[in-house]
């Protein structure tokens, strides 16, 4: 009996020194549906940044531990209450889509204590609207990633008029509002009845194809993953020759690295976000190849997804660093640590607004065919230290009203 009672009290003594040399971090992804190669590469994203600082910060080691969702916020809900409230992580990356993060935002409100920060999600009111003081999001959002791109179909490709084709969910509404809203205040049109909204894991597009206008000069896509391989499989089988615009997911790596036949149609679609696969600059070619060493299995180059998991982990990692490891305040220390946190990424300098989302570079770009054969967005411009209001007041971003599948009109 003895022997028991001193194995519990030094189980007990030996917790707490144990707890205080390791931290506890969750990543949240969505490892299963129509966005799991999505999930894969970000978590590729978190680890190359726990590798390069060796999982270790603030002097304490790292613990990393994983959850996954399937793009869906109940999902998204259950898979962060098992990391916060059964594995106890004490700091939470995650999570990958829009409306996972309007909803892991809102848990957040209830775990002040834990600090959260975001993975890869975009869509706008994560943070633009009612914001969770422990929610940080250092990546841009949806809206962010259109920078220049409205502009550009106007005025270069001369574009007036323009299908949509996305995704029915917030991130998809985000990225919309962000390219049409510069493209609608110059003269274009991109009528209510020409806009096409899918379930994500859709995997019929041949009404949508069917339904498609003639009398439009492109068709603008927002689908990512599984669903964009879908539609442009399908689309071009069906002989379809309008031009495209693409939204950011649509022609990130995760789409046009995924295996099977090159899709030459889309050579040449103008797109923007928050990189650029053959952007000239050290830091992101030093990243690249940090990418392909760890992982010679995944994509000829780090998807959004990898790069926005990275970003929002080294985040965590270096405001650790500020603050010792120390979180016994609750971490009330790290937080303000990262609410002044502004650091080079391998796209450029990050810093947050008021309310805890990004200001950073996006890239406009257009898909060309690689030295490889591959395809890869060649950067046209870079658009400088975009903020989450496209250069206007908060005040006056807010009458825009909140994102949907109508907002902006533009007919």
């Amino acid at each position: 009996m003895r022997t028991v009672i001193a194995a519990v009290v030094a189980a007990g003594l030996a917790g707490p020194a144990a707890a205080q040399d390791s931290i506890k971090m969750g990543a949240l992804a969505t490892l299963e549906g129509a966005f799991t190669v999505l999930g894969e590469d970000s978590m590729r994203g978190v680890k190359l940044a726990l590798e390069e600082f060796d999982y270790t910060a603030g002097g304490k080691k790292i613990e990393l531990v994983t959850g996954s969702s399937d793009a869906s916020p109940d999902s998204a809900i259950r898979a962060t209450r098992k990391l916060v409230e059964q594995d106890g992580v004490q700091v939470l990356i995650g999570p990958l889509s829009g409306s996972e993060g309007l909803a892991v935002k809102d848990y957040a409100k209830t775990q002040p204590d834990v600090t959260f920060l975001n993975g890869s999600s975009a869509a706008q009111d994560t943070t633009l609207r009612e914001p969770a003081e422990n929610f940080f999001r250092f990546n841009t959002d949806g809206a962010q990633w259109m920078a220049g791109l409205g502009e550009y179909v106007y005025n270069e490709k001369g574009y007036r008029k323009l299908a949509v084709l996305a995704e029915d969910y917030s991130f998809p509404y985000t990225q919309v509002f962000g390219f049409l809203e510069p493209f609608c205040r110059l003269g274009g049109e991109a009528p209510v009845d020409a806009r096409f909204w899918v379930p994500i894991g859709n995997k019929d597009y041949s009404s949508v194809i069917a339904a498609l206008p003639d009398d439009v000069d492109a068709i603008y896509v927002a689908l990512g993953g599984a669903d964009a391989v879908n539609f442009l499989t399908q689309y071009e089988q069906a002989g379809g020759d309008l031009p495209l615009i693409g939204g950011s997911i649509t022609v990130d790596q995760t789409v046009l690295g995924s295996k099977g036949r090159t899709r030459d149609f889309v050579i040449g679609t103008p797109s923007a976000g928050p990189i650029s696969d053959t952007w000239d600059n050290a830091n992101w070619n030093e990243f690249v190849a940090a990418y392909k060493a760890q992982f010679p299995d995944g994509f000829p180059s780090p998807s959004l997804f990898a790069h926005a998991y990275y970003v929002n982990t080294k985040a965590a990692l270096l405001a650790l660093n500020e603050v010792n490891g120390d979180l016994s305040d609750g971490g009330k220390a790290f937080r303000e640590a990262l609410t002044n946190l502004s650091f080079e990424t391998p796209t450029g300098m990050v810093s947050l607004d008021p309310r805890r989302n990004a200001v950073a570079d996006i890239f406009l770009t257009e898909v060309i065919e690689g030295p490889e054969g591959n395809l890869v967005n060649k950067t046209i411009k870079v658009i400088p230290q975009v903020d989450q209001t496209l250069g206007v007041s908060y005040d006056e971003f807010l009458k825009y009203g909140a994102v949907s599948r109508e907002n902006p009109k533009c007919e």
